[in-house]
């Protein structure tokens, strides 16, 4: 098989680390679902769902029925997935078929749910999600009712599966207003499911932040996205668990992900040449030079021209230059004994240096999920001890 012009590896005792610290977190009880919705936020659905599932993990919350149909072809027979973004209509029977849930936001939504349990002979597994506040997705308060009245009549053939909604915002402390007054609102609509007698069998509200930082709101199932990869969803969130334990700085969470390629060639280039399109590197000296190939159409960010490294040798090498679409060059005329062929490690570690993800994304503006889920798919991801 010819080879990709680079990898990424994914560490599963690190995904194992962070599993455990999370469950100490929420409770033996909650169901931890694991978000894998924009390729597992870059990691690669199709290695990093069994890999989740050797960690003990049975769900998967997904964004689409295409997401939820590439886990499906990986996934053992008894996992369950939850699609909390898009499905169409024509697709919501093959969901009922595979006994794969799905939200519903809407009231008119019941009515096609219904007509495909029919066509089925399967019941469909249904989360009714909720507008609190986040005014994104989420049944308005004056559909509710209608919509508990329905699923009272229709119990046997549409399953209330879930009740939810989605936090805006939890992982900063100056939203605590809105989040706090987002929960009120969704203990309003659990009210109503009491008073009609028809409750749902998993409530849930909690995203990686407020699971990490605001217990009250862990009810049955909670939706880990960023935290189960090793990245805290911010520094509001990782200062609230330095405060709980009594520490100056914790590594509780570790980075599942690294990414490499190898030195594709080297050259040397004279004081005063230019250094890739156009003249934003001069050379100011005689300068040897590593040409790396990979770029921006690999999900590398042309932001990191002229100012981002890679590791060679456990040493940094700054980047030169313009990142093209499929090369950059890196400046090793410091760094002993390096060869073609050799190890480049754009995230990640090695020897006592490391690069993070955030090294590209405070220099670009990305955010960490921004700059992860960009990675395109056709770069080979495999699971390392």
């Amino acid at each position: 098989m010819v080879k990709h012009s680079s990898r990424i590896e994914l560490k599963q005792s690190a995904y194992k680390n962070n599993v455990n610290f999370i469950r100490k977190k929420i409770g033996a009880h909650p169901i931890l679902s694991s978000v894998v919705k924009a390729n597992a936020y870059g990691h690669g659905i199709h290695s990093f769902v069994p890999m989740a599932e050797k960690c003990g993990v049975k769900h998967f919350s997904v964004a689409s029925s295409f997401e939820a149909e590439e886990v499906l072809e990986v996934c053992q027979p008894d996992t369950d997935i939850m699609i909390m973004g898009i499905i169409y209509e024509e697709d919501i029977p093959w969901a009922v078929e595979h006994n794969i849930s799905f939200f519903v936001y809407n009231y008119d939504r019941l009515a096609l749910s219904l007509a495909a349990a029919e066509q089925v002979g399967k019941p469909a597994k249904v989360h009714i999600e909720v507008e609190t506040g986040a005014n994104r997705t989420g049944m308005q308060a004056d559909e509710f009712p209608k919509a508990l009245t329905f699923l009272r009549k229709h119990k046997d053939k549409v399953e209330f599966e879930g009740l939810c909604t989605h936090f805006g915002g939890a992982e900063s402390i100056s939203n605590q207003f809105k989040i706090d007054q987002q929960h009120a609102r969704y203990k309003e609509f659990l009210k109503q499911c009491k008073s009609k007698k028809i409750e749902p069998r998993l409530r849930h509200i909690a995203c990686s932040a407020a699971a990490l930082a605001m217990p009250d709101t862990v009810y049955d199932l909670v939706r880990i996205g960023v935290a189960q990869y090793g990245f805290w969803p911010s520094p509001d969130i990782y200062f609230h668990h330095l405060n709980e334990v009594g520490k100056k700085s914790d590594g509780a969470l570790k980075r599942v992900f690294s990414w490499k390629t190898d030195i594709m060639d080297i050259r040397d280039v004279k004081e005063g040449e230019f250094i890739g399109y156009g003249t934003s590197y001069q050379a100011s000296h005689n300068m040897k030079i590593a040409v790396i190939p990979l770029g921006y159409s690999n999900g590398y960010p042309r932001a990191l021209s002229n100012r981002g490294f890679v590791l060679i040798n456990g040493k940094k090498a700054p980047i030169v230059g313009l990142i093209n679409m499929n090369l950059f060059m890196v400046d090793i005329t410091y760094i002993k004994d390096v060869s073609v062929g050799d190890e480049v490690v754009l995230i990640g570690r090695q020897k006592n240096n490391v690069i993070n993800v955030a090294s590209f994304t405070n220099s670009t503006m990305l955010l960490n999920n921004e700059m992860l889920s960009r990675l395109p798919a056709a770069i080979p991801r495999k699971v390392v001890k």
